[in-house]
């Protein structure tokens, strides 16, 4: 289990915790504007985001992983050479819809962070469509296993997961009920479900 801030030693309690808090983030994030300052497309970006959501919780929040990382037997960038990566990837251009959803699979694949790259990467590729194409991803009409299946097979090619999400284009960009359910979806996919992102307060 992860070393984190609460002092947390049951995995279950960790991850029902990190659920909550992060959430109550995430909607802090819309809710005070603060999602509109942050840098588009870049590592910088992705790595503010990461900050923001679980800089509470964890001292490793918005800084690259030391330790490397497999899941279904696919590799992530090593990471001795996630730097060389990262810069790459910041490089790669956003100005169409396949270029994005390119870029998308390349952080996915670079995995920066030790926790929590799923979530804050699919905030990042919201910013990027809605930056330069003005719209956003409507997650909830994004199927589960559609998603995870097409991400599985998106480093040999992107094809699938490009057709799974430009179903699920929206130019509500600015709807906030859709970014909140949008959240919920995101964490859906990781297996966090126990909280509306909508109806946290910070005295919940």
């Amino acid at each position: 289990m992860l070393q984190n801030k609460l002092g947390i030693t049951d995995s279950l309690e960790l991850a029902r915790q990190e659920e909550k808090i992060t959430k109550l983030k995430a909607k802090k994030l819309f809710d005070s504007g603060e999602i509109n300052q942050i840098e588009v497309g870049t590592f910088k970006g992705l790595a503010a985001i990461h900050r923001y959501l679980f800089e509470d919780i964890y001292d490793f929040a918005g800084k690259i992983r030391t330790v490397n990382l497999a899941k279904n037997d696919f590799q992530f960038a090593p990471r001795m050479f996630l730097k060389a990566s990262l810069a790459y990837i910041d490089q790669l251009p956003q100005s169409t819809f396949d270029e994005i959803v390119d870029k998308y699979v390349e952080m996915n694949i670079a995995h920066p962070f030790r926790e929590g790259n799923g979530r804050s990467t699919r905030i990042w590729l919201d910013l990027i469509l809605k930056h330069e194409l003005r719209y956003v991803i409507n997650w909830s009409q994004v199927d589960k296993d559609d998603y995870l299946l097409a991400m599985q097979r998106s480093p040999i090619k992107t094809t699938e997961i490009k057709h799974v999400l430009s179903a699920a284009l929206t130019d509500k960009i600015n709807d906030r009920a859709l970014y909140m359910k949008g959240i919920d979806y995101s964490y859906y996919y990781e297996g966090y479900m126990e909280f509306n992102t909508d109806d946290l307060d910070a005295q919940s």
